[in-house]
């Protein structure tokens, strides 16, 4: 494991079974990847690629079906409870949905005392109120919301709470899923620079998630490209968006709404042809080559593996290998 890597998959599989014994949902079909200490791993692709299900395997929230994930160079799976419980202290996941992911019986200061009284049962009263007035500072939210419930906030307001309660036992590693997607756009913009403040401050590492090329960009410094439950590229942010090879991860950025002057052509868009195919049937070979433009004779038979490109950059399509 190298000394800059923080989170280690490899051969992360997880297959849901389904009526039939013989065939199951592969959600994420054999991924590997690291994620390194202070940055921001972005995962993409289409809805149903296996995005969440990735990050809730990573943190440990489901079990999974084969492979190893390593956090900080220790295994989840070999830990007893009592080490997985002091673990989950340096592991959050923050949910997409800020409506459906806060309790509404709940007031603020319960919901962001909750982690306190499970971790650190000997705290008073009067030690959680100050850790409680701590996190909401930090979102940018008023002491006065202490005793209000979640559905007198607003949506932006909800996911900052939801991102006080990940940060409140001072993690170092959050997996966001698609933490903005539920949020009105103007909103967008101030929940992402909270996020990366908050990076910044509390020298964290992210996991995120989205299906929104134009926020990977903003806030990641490296790129997992997902279809199908595989990782079709992944690699520096800069190289992926500047020289995409994967004709996969050509039509998602070709898809990138671009604000163009007056007179000027719009960058061609590759539209692609037919649905994504079942996970529970997935075509042989390479998985893309049902609606690939450059599908070979290769790409029906055999799964391409990720081919290095330049240090860092790793594709997994035929058009790069060596003959």
């Amino acid at each position: 494991m190298a000394e800059n890597t923080f989170v280690q998959v490899r051969g992360l599989k997880k297959y849901f079974p389904t009526g039939d014994k013989k065939r199951f949902v592969r959600a994420v079909d054999d991924i590997s990847f690291d994620i390194h200490r202070g940055e921001t791993l972005g995962i993409v692709g289409e809805s149903g690629c296996g995005k969440s299900t990735t990050g809730r395997l990573v943190l440990n929230l489901m079990p999974k079906t084969q492979g190893s994930i390593l956090f900080d160079g220790k295994n989840l799976d070999s830990m007893k409870s009592k080490e997985l419980r002091a673990m989950r202290r340096q592991m959050q996941f923050i949910f997409q949905d800020p409506y459906q992911s806060l309790d509404p019986r709940k007031t603020v200061f319960q919901i962001l005392a909750e982690p306190f009284q499970i971790h650190y049962p000997a705290m008073s009263r009067e030690e959680m109120r100050d850790e409680v007035l701590r996190l909401l500072d930090c979102v940018g939210m008023r002491q006065e919301t202490l005793l209000r419930y979640p559905h007198e906030f607003s949506g932006g307001q909800r996911q900052r709470i939801c991102i006080a309660r990940a940060i409140a036992l001072k993690p170092q590693f959050i997996v966001c899923d698609e933490p903005v997607s539920a949020l009105d756009v103007s909103i967008q913009a101030q929940i992402i620079n909270l996020l990366q403040d908050l990076k910044r401050e509390f020298a964290l590492t992210y996991m995120l998630i989205s299906h929104d090329l134009g926020v990977i960009h903003h806030i990641c410094d490296r790129v997992a490209v997902m279809y199908l439950g595989t990782i079709v590229e992944i690699g520096p942010k800069d190289a992926i968006y500047a020289r995409t090879r994967h004709p996969y991860t050509q039509a998602l950025i070709s898809a990138i709404p671009v604000i163009r002057k007056a007179g000027t052509k719009r960058p061609g868009r590759i539209i692609l042809q037919g649905d994504i195919p079942s996970p529970v049937t997935p075509p042989s070979g390479c998985l893309f080559h049902p609606r690939c433009g450059h599908c070979m004779d290769i790409c029906k038979s055999v799964r391409p593996p990720l081919i290095e490109m330049e240090p860092g950059l790793q594709v997994a399509c035929h058009l790069y290998a060596k003959p």
